[in-house]
């Protein structure tokens, strides 16, 4: 009888132990798929709907509600100005469409600043910066990049003319304003088709920057130069060519004329002859 307790007894504490292993083998996966949850829970990132653009818009199309949809954007991602909401895009109590005012890429998010107000005309002062001013330039084929020229472009400006007087007088080149967008070509400020040889460009520049283009304007030529797509290089602002330096001439240097050496004589006479004895001059 007692035999068969003590290996009931032992049957009991096997039996306990591997419960207990087991129970342990569990609580172990469990705990492991709770730590696996938590860190697949932080590399969530929190998300909030924004609209963007179904198609890529140009200048000047009307926005309709066809080209938005609204899609989950990163939170820490969103810019300022974007749209949550169809009813703020697209209020209900006006059928004034909105235009667009800048290029927009397809799925880009729609901004406040790329779109007019409804019903607000998307007209050239619209394009301006806070400060900034509209400043035509002259151009033809040669001065305008030969017809390349787009809204959005940015450009280098280089003035010609003559400087100096007299002997000293000569034509130079130098760069007068360098990086500057283009916001309309001849009376379009939306996309151009094609080369177009245009007859005025139009700039947006400061105050300060608009003497100087007339000034450099009513003085001599100008002529642009087309920065590339994304080219951020500061130019040096000393950018300065004349023709000497072009055609690689020195300019003659006038040696001073040496001093004449003085000369001192008495004038004697004898008989009919004159004659000039020279002597120690004496200061």
């Amino acid at each position: 009888m007692r035999m068969i307790f003590g290996l009931v007894l032992l049957v009991g504490i096997a039996l306990a132990g591997g419960a207990v292993y087991l129970a342990k083998g569990q609580i172990g996966q469990y705990k492991t798929a709770i730590a696996r949850a938590e860190a697949a829970k932080a590399k969530i990132v929190p998300t909030k709907p924004v609209f963007v653009v179904n198609r890529t818009l140009k200048y000047g199309e009307k926005l309709s509600k066809e080209d938005v949809r609204s899609v989950d954007f990163p939170v820490t991602a969103i810019p300022e100005g974007h749209f949550n909401d169809i009813s703020v895009i697209f209020p209900e109590n006006t059928d004034e469409p909105r235009v667009v005012l800048r290029p927009i890429e397809k799925d880009e998010v729609l901004l406040s600043i790329k779109v007019t107000k409804p019903g607000e005309d998307a007209g050239l002062t619209s394009r301006l910066e806070r400060g900034m001013r509209a400043f035509a330039i002259k151009v033809d084929v040669s001065s305008g990049v030969s017809g390349f020229l787009r809204p959005g472009d940015r450009v280098d400006v280089y003035w010609t003319g003559t400087v100096g007087g007299g002997q000293s007088r000569t034509e130079v080149t130098k760069l007068i304003e360098s990086s500057i967008p283009l916001i309309a070509v001849d009376q379009r400020s939306g996309d151009v088709e094609g080369a177009q040889i245009a007859r005025t460009v139009t700039v947006a520049v400061n105050p300060t920057q608009v003497a100087s283009l007339a000034q450099a304007q009513s003085t001599g030529r100008l002529a642009l130069s087309l920065v590339g797509v994304g080219d951020d290089v500061i130019v040096a602002s000393n950018i300065e060519v004349n023709q000497q330096d072009l055609l690689g001439i020195q300019a003659a240097v006038k040696a001073p004329e040496a001093e004449a050496e003085k000369v001192c004589t008495i004038r004697t006479r004898r008989g009919a002859e004159v004659l000039n004895i020279p002597i120690p001059c004496t200061n």
